[in-house]
């Protein structure tokens, strides 16, 4: 039986997945258990205050636009790095692409 067959993705995962087990078994006795489950174990906690109510609801009309912020320019930095300078036609529509990208990025930003 050769060493190579330790590195198969099945035998490799079945030995992680084993060492992990046994380390969970040895490492829960040593975990803090309650005699006894208090009356708020199952409560929603909401920052030390008494939650009544429904879910709160946030709000995220903020945050949208500066994750489509992040994504676009993180797109044209990789359009950018990533497009060969000699090849003309394929520069041409990558200085489209990021010209595109401006606009769009100034109609999200706009007020």
């Amino acid at each position: 039986m050769s060493n190579t067959i330790l590195f198969s993705p099945p035998v490799a995962f079945i030995i992680v997945f084993l060492t992990i087990l046994i380390l969970f078994v040895l490492c829960s006795h040593n975990a803090f258990r309650r005699k006894g489950q208090s009356s708020g174990a199952k409560k929603a906690y909401a920052c030390g205050e008494d939650f009544k109510g429904h879910f709160i609801q946030p709000d995220y009309s903020q945050f949208f636009p500066f994750a489509f912020f992040f994504t676009i320019l993180h797109v044209v930095a990789l359009i950018i790095a990533t497009v060969p300078a000699e090849t003309v036609e394929i520069f041409a529509i990558a200085v489209v692409y990021v010209a595109a990208a401006i606009i769009g990025l100034l109609i999200l930003l706009r007020k």
